[in-house]
């Protein structure tokens, strides 16, 4: 069974989330579009919820957001009580992401990052496991601030 991997931008991200859609199904994923659903202008945090609410749920495993820096969309998503979106600008950023910080959400710009530079950053994400370990107290930390009154 393939992995569904719901994906969101606004309208900023539009065309990169668009390419990345496709390629997710040549990687063999199932991607959802949760939209935008064109190049008009849309609010970046609606899609961020979409994707982060998607995966906290446990309707899905992991995600991905797109607005034009990434930066917006990330913030967003990381609202969502158990969301770990992580805004990665190169591999490098994408295999720690999911290697010690466990991401479940990777955010990208699609004004910051070509179809060409932003599949191979997805990619890296999608096939790095989590390392665990001492990785997994300092998770359980980021948990703990979330439970913490006033958050």
């Amino acid at each position: 069974m393939k992995e569904r991997i719901p994906i969101a931008s606004d309208h900023a991200g539009f065309e990169l989330k668009n390419d990345l859609v496709e390629y997710l199904r040549q990687l063999g994923y199932e991607p959802e579009d949760l939209g935008a659903h064109g190049p008009e202008s849309v609010d970046y945090p609606d899609y961020g919820r979409k994707v982060a609410r998607e995966v906290v749920s446990g309707a899905a495993k992991r995600g991905v957001v797109v607005c034009g820096t990434g930066i917006g969309v990330s913030i967003a998503a990381n609202k969502v009580h158990g969301a770990r979106a992580a805004l990665c600008t190169n591999v490098f950023m994408a295999e720690m992401a999911r290697r010690h910080n466990d991401a479940n959400i990777l955010a990208l710009g699609g004004r910051v990052l070509s179809p060409e530079a932003a599949r191979p950053i997805l990619k890296t994400w999608l096939e790095t496991p989590f390392e665990g370990g001492r990785h997994s107290r300092r998770i359980q930390k980021i948990a703990d601030i979330e439970n913490e009154p006033g958050c």
